[in-house]
């Protein structure tokens, strides 16, 4: 599992560092202006979606389902792979074209202040109808992922995101100048890094000798899927809801920032881009690693190792997350301005990207440990009771919007997600516990007690130390760079070597 994670997360990590090189050349190229705010609604659309149903319920579905055939009933996985195939094409070429139609109404659905300004919501129409076909291919990418996780082969489907930074990048420097409208080749760049993403995989499938031959089966009389895609369907349905809570949460975000001034969308943007550093690189890829391991323990009746599996990976998700919080609260606006303080984006924007980067970083520790506690559920095909606490999460956050928004604007947004994903992972873990499917092992206290001290010096350091906002202004991009690189390597040998000195080895969290 570690050599995976390792892994899953080093492939991770080079698509998160193309993903700000890309989202400095769009800061560089577009700011935060009227028509950025109507790509990233445009974009963030299918790609809500693209999480909904590819990474998000489908992938809890179909892992869990893919392990159980392959673990009992190794015969007849090539013909459930077939037939997933075909009904998921055809599911999502039907959503493909509602979608396309139905457009000017998912702008005002998703951001119904841009009706106030014709131009920025005719843009975003315009943009949302050649990005949303991503949806299709990025699902079909994130099924063929799906079979090459469940063998063990992490390292294609990781590597495959890298596809869409490079494809972004080449059309905001190289296409863009050739539109009417520049931004316009940011969503022509969305559609060819889907084809691209799918296209990658199927050699890799083949080779494995699992390439999808979709076939379009409903039962002896039409009237019933096969079995096993049945179960899938039935399982994705509140899955679709429960793992996608958080990022429902940021669409909300999106569509109440829509009324506050321009530029609200992209704070929260740039600001996210950041907390999902982090998630990307470890959350993620833990979650990818995880859940077909927890699958396959299920599907073996090993529940002590289970347990133990289960356990190791909450302990990780401590061991980084916190540490990683406390440094981009302290380092939020050295980070947006070594990264982003470029062209358009301006000294204003990089101030209140801050503030929404400082609230979401609150809950950093909660979004990753949904991502582990809900896969405890999933890999079980139990999927109502992540459904019943997304509810309560979901009430949580709206209710915090309501009450955030008018002192702390787009911040109060960012802090409302955050504050609601703890509720979230907190109600997964009570209930876990509560069902008798996880029992924590023994030192957990000596644990947090460990990290604790830890986190304090990382935190006085960082915050005695770090220059103020004006000098990182001031300074050269490649002064604030070495600057921010100083600063991280010095919080992380203050972090590990307190952790050292409390008497906790890295080498005894090896192994579960």
């Amino acid at each position: 599992m570690l050599r995976a994670l390792s892994v899953v997360g080093s492939m991770t990590l080079l698509s998160r560092i193309l993903g700000f090189i890309r989202d400095m050349v769009i800061a560089q190229v577009f700011g935060a202006s009227a028509s950025a705010d109507a790509f990233l609604v445009a974009f963030k659309i299918p790609n809500f979606m693209r999480r909904l149903f590819a990474e998000g319920a489908f992938s809890q579905a179909f892992v869990p389902v893919l392990n159980e055939y392959k673990t009992q009933r190794p015969a007849e996985v090539q013909t459930l792979i077939d037939h997933v195939a075909g009904s998921l094409s055809a599911i999502l070429s039907l959503i493909t074209l509602l979608g396309i139609l139905a457009a000017p109404l998912l702008i005002l659905l998703f951001a119904p202040g841009f009706s106030q300004s014709p131009d920025k919501y005719a843009l975003s129409v315009d943009m949302l109808r050649i990005t949303f076909p991503y949806l299709l291919f990025i699902s079909l990418t994130a099924f063929a992922g799906g079979i090459l996780n469940t063998y063990g082969r992490f390292s294609v489907p990781a590597f495959t995101p890298v596809l869409l930074n490079l494809s972004m990048i080449a059309a905001a420097l190289w296409f863009a100048p050739w539109f009417e409208q520049p931004i316009m080749a940011l969503a022509w760049g969305v559609l060819l890094a889907g084809v691209l993403q799918l296209a990658f995989q199927l050699p890799f499938l083949y080779r494995l000798r699992q390439l999808p031959r979709p076939r379009w089966h409903w039962g002896k009389k039409q009237a019933a899927p096969h079995e096993g895609v049945g179960r899938i369907l039935r399982l994705m349905l509140p899955v679709m809801f429960a793992v996608s809570v958080t990022q429902i949460s940021l669409l909300i975000d999106t569509l109440m920032a829509s009324f506050l001034e321009t530029g609200s969308i992209a704070w929260l943007y740039y600001s996210d881009r950041l907390l999902e550093f982090p998630i990307g690189i470890f959350g993620v890829a833990l979650a990818t690693v995880v859940l077909p391991q927890l699958s396959r323990l299920v599907a073996e009746q090993a529940q002590t190792e289970y347990e133990k599996t289960l356990d190791w990976s909450l302990r990780w998700v401590f061991l980084v997350t916190l540490p990683s919080a406390i440094g981009l609260i302290l380092l939020s606006e050295p980070l947006l301005t070594t990264l982003f303080q470029h062209g358009e984006f301006s000294a204003h924007d990089v101030m209140m990207s801050s503030r929404s980067l400082m609230a979401f970083s609150v809950g950093l520790p909660g979004f990753v440990l949904i991502k582990i506690l809900a896969s405890g559920f999933f890999a079980r095909q139990d999927t109502r009771t992540p459904t019943k606490v997304a509810v309560i999460a979901m009430l949580t956050n709206i209710t915090l919007n309501l009450v955030l928004i008018w002192p702390l604007a787009h911040a109060g947004l960012a802090l409302a997600t955050a504050l609601a994903a703890l509720v979230n992972a907190g109600l997964l873990y009570y209930y876990l516990c509560r069902q008798g499917v996880f029992k924590p092992r023994p030192g957990w206290w000596r644990f947090f007690l460990r990290l604790a001290a830890a986190n304090v010096g990382l935190g006085l350091l960082l915050w005695w130390g770090v220059q103020e906002t004006t000098w990182w202004l001031a300074a050269t991009t490649m002064t604030r760079a070495w600057a921010l690189t100083a600063w991280v390597g010095a919080g992380i040998l203050v972090y590990f070597g307190t952790l050292w000195l409390g008497g906790l080895r890295i080498q005894t969290m090896l192994r579960p």
